[in-house]
This record gives structure tokens, sequence and C-alpha cells, in this order.
């Protein structure tokens, strides 16, 4: 099945959505020039769906197979690895003195977006190396980073995330893995972890795992875990892969979705390990890298929708079933309202999404390239702020969409030939894996907002405030007619501002309740002003793509963004309604 990344709608929000002119303008990316976004856009959605998008469908058909401990990919992985790697894509981000090109989040975003539409599997591997990166780069010792970075920015060496063990799932307080002391100042770690994305592979010469493990009489719950590095191959001394190091995968999981992507049960018997930050910080510093993986599964969710809409698009331009109205007989269900309809809420559902997510990444990259240090705070804070938002809304709307693309698609929807099933089976991960999207709400209203009384989100909402203030400004002149877009907006600050208000102050138990429509509340409203503002500033610019985004915002106003005051009341009312019902008359009336 054909897939082509939507270069225009992803550049058209960079230009417009958020502020790539001011994240030029800093001295770190300088040398980020359009053309320079522009090439490397176009070489993203051609590795995209030349090299990843036609072996997708084998990879849910062959997955992964493991035998004598040695997990073999999905046919044409370990040569699209290659490719993938020997192109550089793996060093986007990453620091140029690891032999990175050091550009910004946001075009990390863009292109992983493509990545994961054209095969969602694939581009795990990538993602979690990247993340890995991040967490040696800023907690490691140098000697690790000499050592371990400059294969994994090339791609040789791949990275992992070792956290889940049987009895330790989104409560990482109750892991068992060990770690003891070793004379040499290394530590070997005894234990098993479950559910370790590309725990294993043929793609590279070297796994670098991240592994988080107890040290002898550690603190009990979260305040006793340390992060460790372990290779799947300890280096010689010459730095190059040598011998095993007690690190199998003895399973692989058998999944919904993402079968090409190996799902594997570790075992670590006494593997050689290093410590990575400070004992018993574990926690601490592995979340430098669940914090980027969250936004990169926002980033899924909306890519896998992306390929979705492309397959339902596709199909009902030519599926001819039942008369058209005002249609000459043979006319594509396309032209059906209701196959209209649901084609609409496809693109407008992802657009919005895609908006936040590299908003998110924006605010991250301002965060350390702003030349003020007040800015470069205040991009922290929002940072932080969108983050749980994009994970959850990004991966919800991913399987929104898919589900819709299998309901387009009709009886064949449910047929596995089509692909659409697919789509839907790989996207149902993404609410669950790197956090909940009901942790992602807690941490929304707990570390995000109430931590802070809410100033972050007061802030964002000012924002949002001063996006209302343009488009008033705007509607009328010309012909130009936002009057759904500003009544929607202006309903929608209303609901944020006072839900805001509630929970804040609110006791946990109540803010425990709202936080999963809160967290929705403040997605259709933030995907619904970023989109408001790029019409605006797409207009002004007169970006020729201005016209047709204003009346695909038009649609998202109607049927995204309308929906926020409606969450208002569940927050209201909180966890009342949530326990009233008897307890020992759920399973029954």
């Amino acid at each position: 099945m054909t897939f082509s990344p939507p270069i225009n709608s992803i550049q058209y929000l960079l230009r417009h959505a958020v502020d790539f002119r001011a994240l030029q303008a800093c001295p770190t990316h300088a040398d980020l020039s359009d053309e320079l976004a522009s090439d490397i856009l176009a070489g993203a959605s051609a590795f995209a769906s030349d090299v990843l998008a036609p072996i997708n469908r084998a990879g849910d058909e062959y997955g992964a197979t493991l035998k004598d401990g040695v997990v073999t990919t999905a046919p044409g992985f370990k040569e699209a690895y290659k490719a993938y790697t020997e192109a550089g894509w793996q060093g986007l981000s990453a620091p140029e003195e690891f032999g990175g090109m050091e550009l910004p989040m946001v075009m990390s975003v863009a292109v992983s977006e493509m990545l994961y539409g054209a095969n969602m599997a694939f581009g795990l591997a990538p993602m979690l190396t990247g993340s890995a990166m991040n967490a040696i780069f800023a907690h490691a010792a140098d000697e690790l980073k000499n050592l371990y970075l400059p294969k994994m920015v090339s791609g040789e060496w791949s990275g992992g995330m070792n956290l889940t063990e049987p009895q330790a799932g989104s409560d990482l307080g109750v892991l068992r893995t060990k770690a003891t002391p070793n004379s040499d100042g290394s530590y070997a770690l005894s234990g098993q972890k479950i559910f370790i994305t590309w725990g294993d592979h043929d793609c590279t010469d070297n796994i670098v795992h991240l592994v988080l493990a107890r040290l002898p009489d550690a603190p009990a719950g979260s305040r006793g875990i340390s992060l460790f590095l372990a290779p799947k191959f300890l280096l010689d001394e010459d730095g190059y892969p040598g011998a095993a190091n007690g690190i199998t995968a003895i399973g692989l999981e058998h999944k919904l979705g993402i079968h090409a992507s190996p799902t594997c049960v570790m075992e670590f018997a006494g593997a050689k390990a290093w410590l990575v930050g400070p004992e018993n910080k574990g926690l601490a510093c592995m979340f430098t890298m669940m914090n980027e993986a969250r936004l990169f599964v926002g980033v899924q969710g909306v890519g896998i929708g992306e390929r979705a809409f492309q397959a339902a698009l596709a199909y009902a331009g030519e599926r001819v079933q039942g008369r058209v109205a005002g249609a000459e007989p043979g006319a594509p269900i396309s032209g059906h309202a209701d196959v209209r309809r649901m084609l609409m809420d496809m693109k407008a559902g992802i657009m919005g999404a895609r908006a936040i997510n590299l908003a998110c990444a924006y605010a991250l990259d301002m965060s350390e390239a702003a030349p003020d240090e007040a800015a470069r705070k205040a991009a922290h804070a929002r940072q932080a702020l969108l983050t749980p938002i994009a994970k959850a809304y990004g991966s919800d709307m991913g399987v929104a969409v898919t589900s819709t693309g299998v309901q387009v698609h009709g009886g064949m929807g449910f047929i596995e030939e089509t692909g659409a099933a697919q789509h839907y089976r790989d996207a149902r991960i993404a609410p669950i894996y790197e956090g909940t999207n009901g942790i992602q709400a807690l941490d929304l209203v707990g570390r995000k907002l109430r931590r802070d009384g809410g100033a972050a989100m007061s802030a964002l909402i000012a924002d949002i405030d001063v996006i209302l203030v343009d488009a008033k400004s705007v509607h009328g002149s010309d012909g130009l007619d936002l009057g759904c877009n500003i009544r929607h907006l202006e309903a929608g600050i209303a609901a944020m501002k006072s839900a805001t208000d509630m929970v804040v102050a609110m006791d946990d138990i109540d803010s425990h309740a709202a936080a999963v429509p809160y967290l929705e509340l403040c997605g259709h409203v933030i995907s619904g002003a970023l989109l408001i503002t790029s019409v605006v500033s797409g207009l002004k610019a007169k970006d020729p793509h201005a016209p047709a985004m204003q009346k695909l915002v038009w649609y998202h106003s109607l049927k995204y963004l309308a929906q926020a005051p409606a969450h208002l009341e569940q927050i209201k009312y909180a966890a009342a309604p949530v326990f009233a019902y008897p307890e020992d008359r759920l399973a029954d009336l």
C-alpha cells in the first residue's frame, strides 16, 4: 500500500502554527535555512514512501521471530535499518560533538511522523535509540558518553529502555531487578524485564540497554531505583563489540499490532553494567528519556492516523456503492455526505494533533536555544505542560482516526487484506505505552497544573487569548468569515479557564477523576487555537495553502473545538458520579 507523507501540511504548520522564524533566528540554529529544512523533509518523505512503506505489510504478516535467544526481524527490516543509518537519519537532532546534526526537535518530529506513518513498527527502534542517547548525554559519565554515543548517533548501535517487570508496570517502585557492585566499579545486573520494545534484534552490531535496578540496601519504593547502562556485547580494548554480556531475550510477546517490532522478555544474568547518574536517582534520569519518548508517541498517533486517512481516502475515491446524491451513476462513495464527514473528521483531527506535537517540540527547542534566560524558562514550562497533552491527545486521536478508517472501508475494513485493520491494531498501543493516557492526565493536573497553582497554564491561556484577538482583527476583511472559529474559541477559552480554576482548587480524588476530561478539553482548545492562528498567519502571508486550511479549520472548530465546553460538567462533578454507583453492582445491576 502506498504512502505519501503530508509535506504540505507539515510545512504549513511549521510556517504558521509555530514560530519557525524565531527558532531560525536563534544562534544555535542560524544555519537552518528554509532550503535546508525543505530538503530534509523531502529526503525523509522519499525514504518513508520508497523504503519503509513497502515493507510495512510484510512486517505485520511475518513479525519478528525468536530462536535460541536470538531475535530475527521481519523480511526487509535489516536492510531498511542499514539504509536508514547510512543516510544519517539517526543523528538528526543529536549533538554535533558525537557526530549528530544537532537540528531542532521540530525537524525530528516532522521527520519521525513520516517514518511512523510509513512503518510504525520500524520507527520505534530509532525512537528508543534517540531517547536513550538523550539520557546518556544528560546523565552518564564522560567515559560512557565517549564510548557509546558516537556509535548510537551513527545508528551502528541501537538503544533500549528496560523498565517494566511482571509485578511492576506503571508502578516502578516495586521493581526487583538487582545491581550488585563489582570490584572494578561496574555492577552485575540480575532480573527480568518485560514489554521491552526492540529489546533484541539483528539490525545492529550492539544494543545499549538502559536498565532500572536496585542497589543493595537501597531505599524502598521509587526512591531506591538507580539507572544503569548495560550493552548486549561488552566492548573490547579497541571499543568494538566482543563477549556476550549475559543479556538474553527469552520471550517475544504475541501482540495485537506492531508485529514487526520485537517486544521482548529480557533476562539479565549477572550482566555487567555501569551506573548512569547518581545512586537512587534512576527514575529522575530515566524521565529524561521518557519525556521525549512520550512526545514521540503522540507523533506516532498522528503518523498512523495519517496513513489510515490516506488509505480511507483512496478507497473512498474508488469504491462505488449506492447512488450519490446529485451525482451521475457510478460515482464513488467519497461523494456520500456521511463518508465525506468521516474523511473530514479524520483529516481535521490529525491536523489539530499534529499542531500540538509541533508546538511541544518548538517549546523544547526554545527552552534550549532562546537567547534570553526568561524566554528559556517560559519555554521549558510550556514544553512540560504540553508533553502529556501531546502524548495523550495525539495517541487517542490516532485510535479514533484509524477506527474511522475501518468504518470508511465498510466490511472490507474488517478484512486484513485492505490494511485498514492493521492501522487500527498498530495505533491501539500508543495510548498505553510510555505511561498510559490516564497517567498523562494525572501528570498534567498534578505535576504540571496544581504544583505551580496553574501559572504555566495561565500563561498558555493568555497566549490563546492573543490568538482570539488576532482572529477578530481579520474577521470580515475581504469577505473573510471566521465567525464560527471565533465563537467556539471564545467558548473554549472560557471553559478552559473555568476548568483550570476548578481543578487547581480540588482535592486529590476529585482532581484525579477530572484529569482525563480536563486533558481532553485542553487538547481541543489548544489544537483549535493553533490551527486558527495558522489560518490568520497564512492569510496575512498570502500562503497559497491558507484558503484550504481555513475551510479545514472551520470544520475542526465545529467537530473538535466545539466539544470543549461539554467537558465542564464532568469536571465540575469530578469524583462524585464516578464513585456514586455501588461497587458491588458494577458486575450486574
